[in-house]
């Protein structure tokens, strides 16, 4: 059977069985299909791991297709994107003159998922308080809205939670609640990085490229030998979402019937042929990517840093040590940071904002 067919079959074998989006047939996603398909006849709690990018939605909506409570609702809450004084109305609802703004009764995503399931995307970026909030309704079940006065009721609902971070050591920290970890971690889900199974990559792309051209209405383009090939060496630090991205932009930007290696992005092909680096210095070299882009670059904060956050492919730990970088540069000062940033004069109070808004603003004081 030719590639494209077989991929094709498969793709839509995948979707028939609520896998949508979990592609590939190495080992290890066998395996996690297969785990999904266990663990979704039950209503314990699932905790699912792995680095960003990697797909950690895409299994919890599986674990609800699979799950008897499909025909039911399916909430998805990302903890990283909303500020505390939100995120505590969003998941529990309020009630009517709670706060200002506040001009009627507003269910939560808790109560919006009566019956169904819960995804709480990036749990480790949960305050303490938020943590102990949630820790008590798990325990009771009990619903109690912002400004109430007592808990109205019970919810029956699947709680699904994620994290890129590594919660023990958070734990070590005092960062993260042991008594959460312990609740939320009755089943565990670990997702492979896409370096760890590269024999998934060709799957990967010629779904993305279908997707993608028919989403534009344009003709699919071929790929390559050696652009399939630099591709499928890449070490993807930002996983498939990376890679769902970078064919997204060879689509969009498509000069000819046939994707070539100079059609790739500078570290696609710079990464032709070198090994897999250590996921220590992957790690560590995210906010350094980022300021690169900014210092060396001349790419603007706005157009670089703000939608990678805003579409989750960069967490607010990493949005902190970019400016972490910026405020030891300009020893505390803001306003510098701004410029080193490439923001426009009128766009320091915007910034400022953005930082209060998604807590990401660290104390200036210390870098004086």
């Amino acid at each position: 059977m030719p590639t494209d067919i077989r991929h094709e079959t498969h793709s839509m074998l995948m979707r028939s069985n609520g896998f949508d989006g979990l592609i590939g047939d190495s080992p290890t996603m066998k395996e996690l299909r297969e785990e999904i398909d266990r663990v979704a006849r039950s209503d314990a709690k699932v905790l699912v791991t792995g680095e960003s990018g990697v797909g950690k939605e895409l299994v919890a909506t599986a674990l609800h297709t699979h799950s008897p409570r499909a025909n039911r609702p399916f909430v998805a809450v990302n903890c990283a994107g909303i500020p505390e004084t939100l995120l505590e109305s969003e998941l529990f609802g309020h009630v009517k003159g709670s706060f200002t703004g506040a001009y009627r009764d507003k269910p939560g995503k808790l109560e919006q998922a009566a019956d169904g399931s819960i995804f709480l995307d990036e749990i480790g970026e949960m305050t303490l308080r938020m943590q102990g909030l949630l820790l008590r309704f798990l325990e009771t079940g009990d619903l109690q809205k912002v400004g109430a006065h007592r808990a109205e009721g019970r919810v029956d609902v699947r709680v699904i939670a994620a994290t890129n971070k590594n919660l023990r050591d958070l734990i070590s920290q005092g960062q993260f609640r042991e008594d959460l970890f312990y609740r939320l971690n009755v089943i565990h889900i670990a997702v492979p990085p896409l370096r760890e199974r590269k024999q998934d990559i060709p799957a990967l792309i010629d779904h993305f490229l279908r997707h993608f051209t028919q989403h534009n209405g344009i003709n699919m383009p071929e790929i390559s030998t050696e652009a399939r090939q630099a591709l499928t060496d890449h070490s993807w630090p930002g996983n498939v979402r990376e890679l769902e991205n970078v064919i997204e932009r060879l689509i969009v930007r498509g000069r000819g019937a046939t994707v070539v290696i100079d059609d790739l992005p500078p570290e696609v092909r710079r990464q032709k042929g070198v090994g897999v680096r250590p996921k220590r210095e992957r790690r560590r070299t995210i906010a350094d990517d980022l300021y690169k882009r900014l210092t060396e670059e001349r790419e603007s904060f706005w157009t670089v840093v703000y939608p990678l956050y805003m579409q989750r492919e960069i967490t607010r730990g990493n949005v902190r040590d970019l400016v972490r970088k910026g405020l030891e540069e300009s020893r505390g000062n803001y306003k510098i940071v701004s410029r080193i940033f490439n923001m426009q004069a009128h766009e320091y109070k915007k910034f400022l904002n953005f930082l209060r808004k998604h807590d990401c603003q660290l104390p200036f004081k210390d870098y004086r």
